[in-house]
């Protein structure tokens, strides 16, 4: 079965592989879900930027360091593609959990960042969420974001975590940093189906309408 061959009617989410190694995409193309469908590769800069305009695919899974351009390695890649910011989500994928790695190609426009250690089910799942308009980060990694990216402490009116039940409170936290669903259950011993009854509930008593929004909400609050 081709990862085109999703055997339903809904549309495959298309993706490029950018990684200097060519067994390394092998490797990850065929761990891939097959409802996720490889529209193109590339190894370099250069191809990269080439191929991403041509095949304009929904999520671009990126590596950091690269070679070709001009040293910026992923961070160039996404500059090259400023036009297509708007519709080709871009998800680092790499080696290297260095805050400074990290923040640098979110800075750039990146979605997300997860390290190679990841699962083919895990990266599959990372790159529906990214594909859905959700933040992703390696849990271990979403500090260094909050870091970089939240403002000073904000007032917090108590009625705000007041509406909050204390379970729904730690969820939140966890949902925020950047854990999956099937993550928290397993932190929290409850089910999935519980976990994504008690997310639902915080978004709803906060309105707030996704986890991008959530992460952000609870980094001015300096929840985490």
């Amino acid at each position: 079965m081709s990862n085109a061959d999703t055997g339903n009617t809904a549309r495959a989410i298309r993706v490029v592989i950018v990684d200097d190694h060519a067994i390394f995409r092998s490797g990850l193309k065929a761990d891939l879900d097959p409802a996720i469908l490889v529209a193109g590769e590339a190894g370099t800069v250069e191809e990269a930027v080439a191929v991403i305009a041509a095949v304009r695919p929904d999520v671009v899974l990126l590596d950091v360091h690269l070679p070709g351009g001009l040293g910026g390695g992923g961070r160039e890649v996404i500059a090259g593609s400023i036009p297509l910011l708007a519709t080709t989500r871009f998800l680092a994928l790499s080696v290297s959990d260095a805050a400074e790695d990290v923040v640098s190609v979110i800075r750039a426009g990146a979605r997300g960042y997860v390290t190679k250690t990841i699962s083919g089910a895990e990266i599959s799942d990372a790159v529906r969420r990214v594909a859905g308009g959700d933040a992703v980060f390696s849990p271990r990694l979403a500090g260094f974001v909050l870091d970089a990216f939240g403002t000073a402490p904000a007032d917090i009116a108590d009625d705000e975590l007041d509406r909050l039940s204390a379970r729904e409170l730690e969820v939140m936290r966890l949902i925020a940093r950047g854990y999956s669903y099937k993550e928290v259950a397993k932190e929290l011993f409850i089910s999935i189906k519980t976990v994504e009854t008690h997310v639902s509930a915080v978004l709803r008593k906060l309105q707030l309408s996704s986890r991008h929004e959530l992460t952000r909400w609870a980094a001015e609050r300096r929840l985490l």
